[in-house]
């Protein structure tokens, strides 16, 4: 790794880890809990690690887990003020989030773009990725309990998609209340207007929830352009609800989600008379249907069924704009009207033998997906990919402070040719305080039908299928040491995480060369990522919480087999939060900062890899959080965006991520937000 921040900032955390070592402090788990039957309160907290399930056999505690899991809670995101996910992961180190003014939001993690992280809810895939990349702002966090991230290879547990990571969205379930009922509203200077309610029970055995709301964004341009903006206007509605059924050793649940939204892309003024505009309306509908269960059996034995179905559709409708009376006609011919519509049906099933006394554990499973396509978009007008995979993985715990996990996963993909998936994964306890996690990988991800045959065009985009792509393999390494330590008052966290990621055949866009604004997917022959992120975290109970993070990580890659990959390109980043609790007023003040450097973009010019860079910036958030009559009623307020960071110029990048030769988009500019949440509980 180059010499640089990153670099001092380990120098610096090995040196203090010397001194807190010497010191011979152990970690203390401080809990005051205030809360009385049938009357609202709060859990008071020093340092408390998260019940995680992704990727573990059974719920976990994360500092437990062999993976290193982080955990976004509630009351983070309550801080953040986040709406969607990709408000939430915008300042998360070793993460870049990219926008599109149709295309939407997308995700980059350890060097590696969107297609190459899964992402769940509830541990089913989210469908409906286009470009790649599945858009974080129609990811809603209204009803979210927490977020698991798991950086790096996960394709031995969760199959395609799961190079880079895994990102879980776990929905709040109701297990305390008779009854509950929360609603939040939410408004933003830019005049974004968002409002949702949900309502659970809690009935014995059985439980209840369901809930909806609808958020609107009137759109913006850093300039005026008439009619033509760059982040465009959009209305989403949504639902989502479940059954539940729960005796302790069975638990059945039935649920179910509907998501609709309407994005409205202006066109500019048409010449001759410069009164008629072409509009495109991009109406996305999204709905899955599931069922679990899991039941558990004598002597820690356990098994977990999922099924579920989900549909995806997008469809464009063309509008001839008549702009001195309004009057809109739909375009008829074929540029002007069409519908993509994707399904999966996705089964799971896995049985688990996981005693915490026994030295040998294990999981084994299956795995079904199933993806269709269908429009006129999709070469053929309609297309069908399937996955099935057995996986099988063990636990050996030969000491009770080292834990060693090797898997394996069989994959028949009904395309492509899919090689043996294997990992290897290792955390060792050194003490109280230290705690060192390693893992070797063997990645797999088959192309979907989108990156295959999904012809995609707009007056801004113009992106073509490959249906002679390769299927990407890939080796990753990853290595972590973590350390705790704290008092009655006090505590320490820091890590140190490394990682080399080696991909064939990695999947990007480029330039057709036929039009000036032609893409189309190609296979890199190789593509190495590699880097390494720094985290300092120090809470002093109860008032004040400090994270820092900084993250180097360098990308390079080579068009074929015979030509040798070029220096790495680096990007440096820095995160920080801290957050400041007045405790008598309950009133909570947290800032959110993150510096990205010069950061590296590939590009493709005529059958050659060049880079392009796009500037360094800062963005920041400033947020406050206050409770109200018995914390049944709780405000945010603050502004988003401080920086007033719009537009960053870019050099040698002209492509379809919302870039340009002049810059990229970033965010919309300095804005103000106040929210209210409203709950009521009823005890039983």
């Amino acid at each position: 790794m180059k010499k640089g921040p990153l670099s001092l900032l380990i120098g610096l955390v090995f040196s203090f880890l010397a001194i807190a070592s010497a010191n011979g402090q152990k970690t203390v788990i401080k809990i005051e809990d205030s809360i009385s039957p049938g009357k609202p309160g709060e859990i008071r907290q020093l340092n408390m690690n998260e019940v995680v399930v992704t990727a573990q056999y059974t719920p976990e505690k994360a500092d437990k887990s062999i993976y290193k899991v982080d955990v976004i809670n509630a009351r983070q995101i309550e801080q953040k003020a986040a709406t969607n996910m990709a408000d939430l992961l915008k300042e998360q180190a070793g993460m870049q989030v990219s926008q599109d003014g149709v295309l939407g939001t997308s995700l980059r993690i350890q060097g590696l773009s969107g297609q190459n992280v899964k992402f769940l809810q509830d541990g089913v895939p989210l469908v409906g990725r286009m470009n790649g990349n599945l858009d974080l702002n129609q990811i809603n966090l209204n009803n979210t309990d927490h977020v698991e991230l798991i950086e790096g290879p996960m394709s031995v547990i969760y199959g395609s998609n799961a190079l880079a990571g895994v990102v879980n969205i776990i929905t709040k379930e109701n297990k305390t209340s008779l009854l509950n009922t929360t609603a939040n509203t939410y408004y933003e200077s830019v005049g974004v207007f968002n409002f949702d309610a949900v309502v659970s029970a809690c009935l014995k055995k059985h439980g209840f929830m369901i809930d909806g709301g609808r958020n609107f964004s009137p759109g913006f341009s850093p300039t005026d352009t008439s009619r033509s903006q760059t982040f465009k206007p959009r209305r989403q509605y949504f639902f989502d609800g479940y059954y539940l059924y729960n005796t302790g050793p069975l638990k059945l649940k039935l649920g179910g989600d509907y998501f609709n939204e309407l994005l409205i892309d202006r066109g500019a003024l048409q010449p001759v008379y410069y009164i008629n505009a072409l509009d495109n309306y991009f109406t996305t509908l999204r709905y899955s249907a599931r069922a679990e269960a899991s039941i558990k059996l004598p002597r820690n034995k356990f098994i977990s069924l999922l099924a579920s179905y989900s549909f995806y559709s997008r469809r464009k409708q063309t509008y001839d704009m008549e702009l001195t009376t309004l009057e809109k006609t739909p375009v008829a011919n074929s540029d002007g009207r069409d519908t993509t519509v994707i399904t999966s049906w996705i089964g799971r099933g896995t049985f688990a033998s996981n005693t915490a006394e026994h030295k040998l554990n294990y999981q084994t499973g299956i795995d079904v997906d199933l993806e269709t396509g269908s429009g006129k978009r999709i070469l053929g007008n309609s297309r069908q990919i399937g996955d099935y995979a057995a996986f099988f993985s063990l636990t050996y715990t030969p000491f009770k402070s080292l834990s060693i996990q090797p898997g394996i996963r069989f994959i028949y993909n009904t395309k492509y040719n899919a090689p043996l998936v294997y990992a290897l994964s290792l955390k060792w306890d050194m003490n109280s305080e230290f705690s060192l996690r390693a893992s070797y990988a063997k990645g797999f991800r088959a192309p979907d039908l989108k990156e295959l045959y999904l012809n995609f065009q707009d007056v801004n985009h113009d992106v073509i299928g490959n249906p002679d792509l390769r299927a990407e393999t890939s080796n990753n390494f990853n290595l972590g040491l973590n350390f705790t330590s704290g008092n009655r008052k006090t505590a320490w966290n820091i890590g140190l995480t490394g990682f080399y990621n080696l991909i064939s055949n990695v999947i990007l866009l480029a330039p057709t060369g036929k039009t000036a604004n032609q893409y189309t997917y190609v296979n890199l022959s190789r593509y190495k990522t590699t880097g390494g992120v720094a985290n300092l975290g120090f809470s002093l109970y109860p008032a004040l919480r400090i994270q820092v993070s900084l993250s180097e990580t360098g990308v390079t890659g080579s068009l074929d087999e015979e030509s040798r990959p070029g220096p790495l390109q680096w990007l440096t980043e820095l995160s920080a939060t801290i957050n400041y609790t007045l405790v008598k007023p309950g009133l909570t003040f947290s800032a959110f900062y993150k510096y990205t450097g010069k950061a590296p973009q590939v590009v493709f010019n005529d059958d050659f890899l060049s880079w392009g860079y796009v500037n360094p910036y800062n963005i920041m958030d400033i947020t406050a959080v206050k409770a109200f009559w018995e914390n049944r009623i709780r405000v945010s307020a603050g502004v988003k965006n401080l920086f007033n960071v719009t537009t960053v110029p870019a050099s040698g990048i002209v492509g379809t991520h919302g870039s340009g030769s002049d810059g990229m988009n970033i965010g919309w500019g300095r804005t103000f937000f106040v929210k209210f949440t409203f709950t009521f509980n009823k005890y039983k």
